[in-house]
């Protein structure tokens, strides 16, 4: 029996209910719904529309389903066995909660849909859900965030060529670019606690679409629920799924994040950088090769963030053009929300797993490298030059070194002031590799003490 068939003869046919069901989508919000239901009936009690006695045996029955639906997720949803599992026929988790608390106290169960629709359920369910996931992925992301000041601190202290265009540029410490890292990761927090102040508030009681006759209290139950208010117009309430599309689109902004991340790693533990060492817990072998250590943890981390850009554009696409109020079509923001922030949730524990678990190996000597070349400019520019023409004395030198297979340790005192009169006495100083990055000192920089004061900033917000 469906809970809308007074207007049918006739139930739909079973491929329609194949199609059309929800069910093993929606049951990933069961707690959800059942928390929605208890705050609904508990604010019908508080206005009198319900007694007591009842608000009290719908509670009671919405714990018995709970009950009996975590045993059956427990045991991974079986057709028969501990728990209970709903079938199809009941489209959604909203008709099968109400329908099993039927089972459980009877004809009081059909009171509790009282001045609500599914339309605001379901938008309850997933503001709760979503909620409650970005909380988690926001607490994994910090974990990673101190996973990498972890890293800094530790092994950041090696010099390595700093890079534009995969191409050397200049020394940094590689606590400098880790930081990089963190510094994006620590904004994408920062995107997903604003998502998270626009989707706390409650569509419950908006009903379909346009309220209800009855005496309720929206506050009332949107404050049991641990919202910061209401959805103030009902329409809105129930076809608003931005909040959706933002918090997946925090999770496509964070996955771009983690997938530049995971190519760093992958390139970085290539024999031709030598820069780190994934631990056998992060990486695999061949199946015919084997000497082959595969970076298979953050190769798969890259491939993932297309899923969640697709995610995004599926949402895009799914509400670009809907009419209001509710549309059956929304039901399918579900599969990539669910699919969305569990994917990006996964690779940010992989992520600090490989961070955590890697070996940082010793830098390359910089010593004549020509990523310090900009030091020759610099130097020039300190001592008056304008840097423009600095600039291009300092490529000439690199032009004639290279034209005899040399580096820049092969320049000497004179041959920089018959390039330049301006050259001083300590310009030779100035090609020290750890003294280059040092001298970096700028707010931001790659001096160590810039580094140490971004890792205080960072930790401050964990």
């Amino acid at each position: 029996m469906a809970l809308w068939d007074g207007r049918f003869s006739g139930g739909p046919a079973e491929e329609m209910l194949r199609f059309g069901e929800s069910l093993g989508t929606d049951l990933q919000m069961w707690r959800e719904d059942i928390a929605g239901s208890k705050a609904h009936s508990a604010m019908l009690g508080a206005v009198g529309i319900l007694g007591e006695a009842e608000v009290a045996e719908i509670h009671r029955g919405l714990d018995a389903v709970g009950d009996e639906l975590a045993a059956a997720e427990e045991a991974g949803w079986p057709k028969a066995g501990p728990g209970w599992t709903p079938g199809i026929e009941l489209e959604d988790v909203h008709m099968a909660v109400e329908t099993r608390l039927h089972h459980h106290v009877g004809d009081v169960a059909g009171k509790l849909h009282t001045a609500r629709s599914r339309n605001d359920q379901v938008a309850t369910d997933v503001r709760l859900w979503l909620r409650g996931r970005i909380d988690l992925l926001d607490a994994e992301l910090a974990y990673l965030i101190g996973i990498l000041l972890d890293r800094v601190e530790q092994d950041g202290r090696v010099l390595v060529p700093g890079c534009t265009h995969l191409q050397r540029g200049q020394p940094v410490w590689l606590g400098h670019q880790i930081l990089a890292h963190a510094w994006a990761l620590s904004r994408d927090r920062e995107r997903l606690a604003d998502c998270r102040k626009r989707l706390n508030r409650s569509p419950l009681g908006a009903a379909a679409m346009a309220g209800t006759p009855h005496p309720i209290d929206r506050l009332h139950s949107a404050g049991l629920l641990g919202f910061s208010g209401v959805v103030e117009n009902a329409m809105d309430a129930v076809s608003a799924r931005d909040h959706v599309i933002e918090a997946v689109s925090a999770c496509a902004i964070a996955m771009s994040h983690l997938s530049r991340m995971a190519e760093e790693l992958v390139i970085w533990s290539t024999p031709e950088f030598r820069r780190v060492r994934l631990s056998d817990a992060w990486s695999t072998g061949s199946s015919i090769m084997p000497q082959k250590r595969n970076p298979d943890a953050p190769e798969i981390v890259r491939g993932k963030a297309g899923r969640v850009f697709g995610a995004l554009q599926a949402l895009l696409t799914l509400m670009k053009a809907l009419p209001l109020a509710y549309n059956r079509d929304m039901q399918e923001d579900r599969p990539p929300l669910f699919d969305a922030v569990g994917t990006t949730r996964a690779c940010v524990r992989v992520m600090a797993g490989c961070w955590a678990e890697l070996t940082v190996l010793p830098g390359p000597d910089l010593t004549g490298d020509f990523l310090l070349t900009t030091e020759l400019a610099d130097h020039l520019a300190a001592n008056g030059v304008p840097f423009r023409q600095a600039h291009h004395v300092a490529g000439s030198l690199v032009k004639a070194c290279e034209e005899r297979g040399q580096d820049l340790s092969s320049l000497t005192l004179d041959e920089l002031r018959a390039a330049h009169p301006a050259f001083g006495d300590d310009a030779l100083a100035w090609l020290e590799p750890t003294a280059a990055a040092e001298r970096r000192t700028s707010r931001g920089g790659t001096a160590w003490t810039e580094v140490t004061r971004q890792v205080a900033l960072l930790r401050a917000t964990l």
